[in-house]
Order: C-alpha cells, then sequence, then structure tokens
C-alpha cells in the first residue's frame, strides 16, 4: 500500500477583528437570526429569514450635503454610493419634504434608497417615520483607511455629525457601511479635509461599498461583516 505523503495545509483566511459590540447588537436588534420588524412572526428554523437575520423593509441612508458644491467631497461618498445602487437598479429619486427618496427592489426585499437634504448636521430629521431597526447608513469614516469598506452595527459617532444627528433623532443601534478616507495630513483640520475633494482610493471604494449593502440586505448583516470585514 503506497504511503501518503505529508498533509499540505493551505494558509488560512487573516478576518478582522470583529467588533464584539456589533455582534450583541446584532442579536438585540434581530434576535436569534430572526428577521425584524415589530409583530412579526418568527421564522420557520433552517429558512433563510432564519438564519440571515434579514431587515424587513431596510431603508439605505446615504449621508453627506446637498449641493453640487458638495458633490465630490469626501463626507459625500454616502450620497455617491446611494446614487450607485439607483443606477444599478434603474430607479430614479422623488422629492420628499427633507429627503430625496427611490423606492428599489434589492432581492427579495422592498427597500428604500434614501438622500437627506437637510445637510449632515441634521440628518436625523430626514428619518421621521422610519424605524432604527430599518436602516442601513453609509457614511464616510476618518478612522479607516481610504478605500476600506466594512460593515458594522452600533457603536460610536466618531465625531461625524451625521451620525450625531440620526443617533439624537433614532438611536445608534443601526447598521452601518463605513467607507474609509483616511486621516487628514499634519495640518489639516478634520472639517476642511471632510469636506475636500475624494481622491481616487475613496471614489474606487463606492462600487464595493453598494456591494456591502446588498449584501446586508441579501444575505444579512453577519454575512456581510463577514465578507466585507475580512483580510486576504
Amino acid at each position: 500500500m503506497p504511503k501518503r505523503g505529508p498533509r499540505r495545509f493551505l494558509p488560512r483566511r487573516e478576518r478582522a477583528p470583529q467588533d464584539r459590540t456589533s455582534r450583541l447588537k446584532l442579536s438585540s436588534l434581530f434576535g436569534k437570526g430572526g428577521a425584524a420588524g415589530d409583530g412579526e412572526p418568527p421564522a420557520e428554523p433552517g429558512t433563510d429569514a432564519e438564519t440571515s437575520g434579514a431587515i424587513k423593509a431596510p431603508v439605505v441612508v446615504g449621508l453627506g450635503n446637498p449641493g453640487r458644491s458638495y458633490a465630490r467631497a469626501r463626507h459625500n461618498v454616502g450620497f455617491l454610493v446611494a446614487d450607485e445602487l439607483a443606477s444599478r437598479h434603474g430607479v430614479d429619486w422623488r422629492s420628499k419634504k427633507k429627503a430625496e427618496a427611490a423606492p428599489v427592489g434589492i432581492g427579495a426585499a422592498n427597500a428604500t434608497l434614501l438622500k437627506p437634504t437637510t445637510y449632515m448636521n441634521n440628518s436625523g430629521a430626514a428619518l421621521s417615520g422610519y424605524r432604527l431597526e430599518q436602516l442601513v447608513v453609509v457614511h464616510d469614516d476618518l478612522d479607516l483607511p481610504a478605500g476600506d469598506v466594512r460593515v458594522k452595527v452600533g457603536g460610536g459617532h466618531g465625531g461625524h455629525n451625521g451620525l450625531r444627528s440620526i443617533f439624537q433623532h433614532l438611536g445608534k443601534d443601526f447598521v452601518r457601511v463605513r467607507v474609509g478616507i483616511g486621516r487628514p495630513p499634519v495640518g489639516v483640520v478634520p472639517t476642511d479635509y471632510v469636506l475636500g475633494r475624494m481622491d481616487s482610493a475613496v471614489k474606487d471604494a463606492v462600487g464595493r461599498a453598494a456591494d456591502a449593502v446588498e449584501a446586508v440586505i441579501e444575505k444579512g448583516p453577519e454575512a456581510a461583516m463577514n465578507s466585507f470585514n475580512t483580510r486576504t
């Protein structure tokens, strides 16, 4: 009988450290794998809804400032991701009182894309009538390298005034897609930096951030975290 050679071990993919707070918040938002919603019966064991932590009637909120002068600012990457999703799915924006909105089907979900027109510091005012567990908020993040995309549930606002406003109006335990813009150079104040023109790494991240939003909606936040918070 021929001898077997030594076993070969392939290198494991390195997973970025997961925020334990995100896992706990995920459990509190969606229960033990069930879909978010009020008064909904629990999903049957073994079904996609039971295992995915699907968001019911998701609202994708891209954060930014309205107006042409802000259109390419780092702070407006959330708007660009929302525009990318609208373009992918062939939907048009409609003006609402405090936002532009577009109904869209993503996977099996009837979702809403939303761009607040209240300016960044008052973003939460545009979310009246929505529930915290519906939100998927896309925003720029100084604490991530430029071009990185991460999915997170809950956490602090890190000085981001758009997130701060949502915290004040609704709370903080919602799903977030973070798009890294990096730290400002020495001598540049953060306010000027975030309003400066975004560089190519951030522009290139728009498509990946849109992919992350779709993954959150189609597969659930935990699956999206496993996919997008992993380094190769």
